[in-house]
């Protein structure tokens, strides 16, 4: 029998997967909002608005989670990314300008800035156009405090909040020639690509071998670029399968039997590579395919 609210999971986790930056949480989430959901209706309790009872619960849930993921991200090994969501190319053009302006990479980093609260009434407010009644009465809070955190989220993100190149065509082709100059080792066609202050980061999790701290710079970043490169090489080569990570420009980094190695996404603005994200970590990869085994790569790169 099929879910009758099926059609409301994807708005759910819209705002999960932009309350924790975890695909997996979020997905967990909006599964207990939709049971929950089911349990009441079972009982006989009048819901006027499904959707609007699944972002009540989402939203409740999320930042429950966010608390006690606070804790664990102060134990975490290197830096913290978001996980990955992969937008096929082939998506609405709209929908994909939508979902790379409240999805990047970025920009979930940034909103790491903002407390539980702030961060759910922000996404409620700014992505999701709530009106601030509904917000109030979804997170608990009088309007007036609804309105006050609104303004410190926005003031905290206001000035940071990441810029990208306004045409797609554009970034897509600088994406095209900066990951052609990684495959190929060009160490000056990579050096022409980026900002002065561009900042190369990694996310291996303590699982992966990953960068300890980010890497800022051009002349730094290219070179770790083509030593990455030099690597992969010598344990029978990586190649570049290019996707929409968060609406951005990026790739999958796969073995020779196509198995995933990483996820690498660009930020690009003003013609210029601004920041470049790669996440190592196999625990936030999983649901994207077949993982390599790095550790066997390695030991083939060391006999090699």
């Amino acid at each position: 029998m099929a879910d009758p609210f099926e059609e409301l999971r994807p708005r759910a986790f819209a705002i999960a997967y932009r309350m924790l930056g975890s695909v997996a949480a979020a997905e967990d989430i909006v599964q207990e909002a939709i049971l929950r959901l089911h349990r009441q209706l079972e009982r006989g309790e009048r819901i006027e608005s499904p959707e609007a009872y699944l972002a009540t619960v989402v939203t409740r849930l999320g930042i429950d989670e966010l608390r006690s993921a606070r804790v664990r991200r102060e134990q975490y090994v290197g830096e913290w990314l978001p996980e990955p969501l992969l937008v096929s190319e082939e998506d609405d053009p709209a929908q994909h300008a939508e979902v790379a302006d409240s999805l990047s990479l970025a920009f979930l980093v940034l909103l790491e800035s903002l407390t539980p609260e702030q961060r759910a009434v922000f996404l409620l407010r700014e992505v999701f156009d709530y009106p601030y009644a509904e917000i109030a009465e979804i997170v608990g809070k009088s309007e007036a405090n609804a309105r006050q955190l609104a303004v410190r989220a926005r003031r905290e993100v206001g000035e940071r909040r990441p810029r990208f190149e306004a045409s797609r065509d554009q970034r897509e082709r600088l994406a095209s020639r900066f990951f052609a100059a990684v495959e190929e080792g060009e160490l000056e066609a990579l050096e022409a690509l980026l900002a002065d202050d561009v900042a190369l980061h990694g996310d291996g999790g303590g699982k992966a071998p990953a960068l300890a701290r980010p890497v800022h710079g051009r002349a730094r970043v290219a070179r770790t670029l083509v030593a990455w490169a030099r690597a992969a090489a010598r344990f029978g080569g990586a190649h570049f399968r290019r996707v929409a990570v968060n609406g951005q420009p990026g790739v999958e980094i796969l073995d020779p039997d196509d198995r995933l190695i990483s996820v690498m996404a660009l930020e690009i603005d003003q013609g210029e590579v601004r920041a470049i994200r790669s996440i190592v970590n196999p625990d936030k990869l999983g649901h994207l395919g077949p993982l390599a085994d790095i550790g066997a790569l390695l030991k083939a790169g060391r006999r090699a």
